[in-house]
């Protein structure tokens, strides 16, 4: 069985991947040694893979390479099944190449655009021959919603609600109108622009807020919730085979 650690922004998102299929999926506001050791209780587990967008926490890694037969650490040096073309590599985030190659993993042979949607919204391009050429990245929701909070004099911390107006008829309506359907013209506007150049583009929506947007946006998407991890079990997998 493999340990699949990925240590977020916000949360860490830990699963357990049993011949491809997730036995266990949860999400920690702090993961703890103690969270780690109550796992290897549990499940058999063999091999592991630790991805970080935020500060390591060594005692967790130390952890993990005493309890598991092999493990990894998501850095420049791990072996990916996948080709990057573009330019510091080593500056990509985890997650970023987690999702990714999660993409390549369903979708192999195939022009991709995965969207990410979490404290940042990240866009990444797949060539169908599996190389990945880079992408972009903006504030997500929640970071909207503080920047105009924390930025301003007198504008409120506003949250996300189902039911958002084209336009505002108050300040809190205008927050929620302006950032959410700023996001999904933002999104769309990506897909349309990414569609022109690759006529086939197959497009995966992932992230914390995937499920809010998936049925705002025009386009057709893909909302796949564990991509990053599918992608960082794959990874796993990878190294694995080729040791």
């Amino acid at each position: 069985m493999n340990l699949i650690v990925e240590q977020g922004n916000s949360a860490t998102k830990v699963a357990v991947f049993h011949q491809g299929k997730i036995l266990y999926n949860s999400f920690y506001k702090d993961f703890k040694v103690s969270d780690l050791i109550f796992l290897f209780d549990q499940f058999p587990l063999n091999n592991g893979i630790f991805s970080t967008v935020a500060e390591t926490k060594e005692e967790l890694i130390a952890c993990m390479l005493n309890r598991l037969k092999r493990f990894f650490v998501i850095n420049e040096k791990i072996l990916l099944p996948i080709e990057i073309d573009c330019l510091a590599p080593e500056t990509i985030g985890s997650d970023r190449i987690g999702a990714v190659v999660g993409a390549t993993f369903l979708q192999p042979a195939t022009d991709l655009l995965i969207i990410d949607v979490g404290t940042a919204i990240t866009y990444e391009i797949v060539t169908a021959s599996g190389v990945y050429t880079g992408g972009n990245i903006s504030p997500g929701m929640t970071t909207r919603f503080r920047a105009l909070n924390q930025y301003t004099k007198l504008l409120p911390l506003v949250v996300e609600k189902e039911d958002i107006p084209l336009m505002g008829s108050c300040t809190e309506t205008a927050i929620l109108a302006g950032v959410v359907n700023g996001m999904v013209y933002e999104m769309d506007g990506f897909i349309d622009a990414f569609r022109s150049r690759y006529p086939g583009i197959y497009v995966f929506l992932t992230g914390g807020h995937s499920i809010y947007f998936e049925k705002r946006l025009k386009n057709t998407i893909f909302a796949v919730s564990n991509l990053v991890l599918i992608g960082l079990n794959r990874i796993l997998e990878y190294n694995v085979e080729n040791q």
